[in-house]
């Protein structure tokens, strides 16, 4: 007897709506077959380099092709509805794509300076970028887990890059183990939704919810309070923070910048959708929560950074208070409120990005000195330099005619939007103190050292030229701060065009 043989159905696969995916992918694949084969020869890292900077621009072109796609034909799920395009993905990928590609330049020089040079760093910064891009249309609570393991693993390592300090390699293992928890507590939550919903698609979830009425919602509830849990470790939201100073001043720097702008993109994007497509009947539940981090975010970033003497540092914690800024957008739970937590994510890779690649070119050699004092009287010896830094620090406290006065002005007027005052004033108090200790940083640039004291401009390393690749990042992240902050009305359309179908 003969069984009759059933096709088995395999889900449809259009490659059009992870293509910058496997660009990014088959660049880091094509490094690591580089080294492979060149792995004596002296132009491995510059080949490297150069294979790393071509699968980003076929990801732009990929990207940009999208944007026209889903803009004409509309928003499609492929892969079993695991993965969704739309033009909220496409954005957040632009923003991952531009912020990858930045920390890439800025690597190429201090990597050769460093005498670092080893063409893994850059699979490491490809691979990791991909698994951002997942983050972005991932449609799916176990697509968006394998994302965020994606994103993180070579993250550890780039953390940790340079073996020869200890401050680089305790950021490394700090990163790995808080990491390695927050997963945990990430995929614990999905067990919990998946056990209250029976499905881990976020449009499922959805649709299950708006169908039936949970009687019992303490699973469910417990689930999404451990996303949330997950998800803050990643944009560094308090108190899930803890992480976040030691990792960036210890990682070597242009890592910092790819990690306080790609992977800060990334993971408000998995927020977003998990909160706005597959809970809007609990949002009086999230949205408590989400207020007491946006809180608690600014008002700890802003105070705890007065106290800081490294520059680095400094920034970290301003980076946890910008966290708290695009957490009050998402609370608003409102077009504009999401529209504006677009904007302020693209306008803050350019103002971060902008300010390490200028601490690239002044740190000494061992990229271990960061002090307030070492940076004494900086824009007198050298002003172009230190003039950028001053402009990018003040366009993260918000002044008139940058990107960062037109992002925080978006966000307050969504808060104030949804009516809630309280956030509103909270806000407001947190930018206040914030300007504090970025007005210190400008003071101190602008002071004169003190007699005999060695400052960030005095050795000799310091005084190096400008790399051309490092230039071409500073004079790129310079011009599109003060672009946004002078005509605003293109981006903030872009950002608004984002969050249409989401």
């Amino acid at each position: 007897m003969i069984a009759v043989t059933v096709p088995i159905e395999t889900p449809s696969v259009d490659l059009w709506a992870i293509a910058p995916i496997l660009a990014l992918v088959g660049g880091g694949v094509g490094v690591v077959l580089v080294k492979a084969l060149m792995r004596r020869h002296r132009a491995v890292t510059p080949v490297a380099f150069a294979l790393s900077l071509v699968s980003l621009v076929v990801a732009g072109f990929l990207l940009w092709h999208q944007w026209d796609l889903v803009r004409g034909d509309g928003p499609f799920s492929s892969m079993a509805g695991m993965v969704r395009l739309d033009p909220f993905a496409v954005f957040i990928g632009i923003v991952v794509g531009i912020a990858t590609a930045m920390a890439l330049l800025l690597s190429y020089s201090y990597l050769r300076r460093e005498q670092l040079e080893a063409p893994e760093y850059f699979a490491l910064m490809l691979l990791s970028a991909s698994g951002m891009l997942m983050m972005a249309v991932a449609n799916d609570l176990v697509a968006v887990f394998v994302a965020l393991e994606v994103l993180s693993i070579p993250l550890y390592v780039l953390a940790a890059f340079d073996r020869r300090r200890l401050t680089s390699q305790e950021a490394g293992l700090k990163y790995f183990i808080l990491g390695a928890f927050s997963s945990a507590i990430f995929l614990y939550g999905i067990a919990m939704v998946y056990g209250g919903t029976g499905t881990t698609s976020l449009t499922g979830i959805a649709d299950f919810l708006a169908r039936n009425t949970l009687y019992e919602q303490a699973t469910l509830l417990a689930g999404i309070g451990l996303l949330l849990v997950g998800l803050g470790f990643k944009v560094a939201a308090v108190p899930f923070h803890m992480w976040t100073p030691d990792v960036y001043q210890g990682a070597p720097t242009p890592v910092t910048a790819f990690m306080a702008t790609a992977t800060k993109a990334a993971g408000f994007a998995a927020l977003l959708r998990i909160v706005l497509v597959a809970f809007p009947q609990y949002h009086d539940d999230w949205q408590p929560v989400v207020w007491v981090l946006a809180a608690l975010s600014m008002l700890v970033g802003s105070i705890a950074a007065i106290a800081q003497h490294d520059v680095k540092r400094i920034l970290a914690y301003s980076s946890i208070a910008h966290a708290g800024y695009i957490l009050m957008a998402v609370y608003a739970d409102t077009s504009r409120g999401r529209e504006a937590a677009l904007l302020y994510l693209f306008i803050y890779t350019f103002m971060a990005v902008g300010a390490f690649a200028v601490i690239t070119v002044l740190s000494h050699h061992g990229d271990a000195d960061h002090t307030l004092d070492g940076y004494r009287g900086l824009a007198l010896r050298r002003p172009v330099l230190g003039g950028l830094l001053i402009f990018f620090v003040l366009a993260q406290a918000g002044i008139p005619l940058t990107g960062g006065f037109i992002g925080k002005l978006e966000i307050f007027a969504s808060v104030a939007q949804a009516k809630d005052y309280v956030l509103l004033v909270i806000g407001v108090l947190a930018a206040v103190i914030a300007t504090f200790f970025y007005l210190r940083i400008v003071m101190t640039l602008v002071s004169a050292p003190d007699d005999g004291a060695e400052a960030v401009g005095d050795a000799a390393p310091s005084r190096r030229r400008v790399d051309g690749w490092v230039g071409i990042v500073i004079g790129a992240s310079a011009v599109m701060v003060l672009l946004v902050g002078v005509a605003p009305g293109t981006f903030i359309h872009f950002a608004r065009d984002a969050v249409f179908f989401l």
